[in-house]
């Protein structure tokens, strides 16, 4: 991919994630000048969890607050720390999970705020959600993993 198609591609904030690659997209982020994150959103069950998510891929302070005020805050000013401009690749938000459904349409519109945002700024933001269908069903007697990772003893 070209500069030229890198920036078109960026240039209206929302990427959709089901014509390019996570892989391409990442690239394409980096050959613009863009500081690219990919915010794994496979284990989470709610907007906290989403949050946790955003916090551990940018690696944001402890202190960041769990909604989407301190989000859009946090965004803008990581999209003002970078020369050019940032990219979020949101892995497998389950969008269809009932308690996750108006999360990540909300996630959206703060994401779509941060690209007006950085348009205002001299800067970029541009961000791609990898939708999932929902969870699966827990098996019987058996608990899911935890949203860490760990492994509960």
């Amino acid at each position: 991919m070209s500069l030229v198609q890198s920036n078109k591609l960026f240039a209206l904030g929302a990427v959709d994630a089901q014509t390019i690659s996570e892989a391409d997209a990442l690239a394409a982020a980096t050959e613009a000048g863009l500081t690219a994150f990919v915010v794994d959103c496979d284990r989470a069950r709610s907007r906290s969890a989403v949050l946790r998510a955003v916090v551990k891929a940018i690696d944001y302070p402890e202190f960041f607050g769990s909604n989407l005020d301190a989000l859009y805050d946090c965004l803008c000013d990581t999209v003002n720390d970078q020369k050019t401009g940032l990219f979020l690749w949101f892995r497998h938000l389950h969008s269809g999970d009932p308690a996750l459904a108006d999360d990540a349409q909300a996630i959206r519109s703060v994401c779509d705020d941060v690209v007006e945002y950085g348009q205002n700024n001299e800067r970029v933001f541009s961000y791609a959600i990898q939708h999932a269908g929902a969870h699966p069903d827990p098996e019987p007697g058996v608990d899911p993993t935890p949203y860490s990772g760990r492994e509960e003893g």
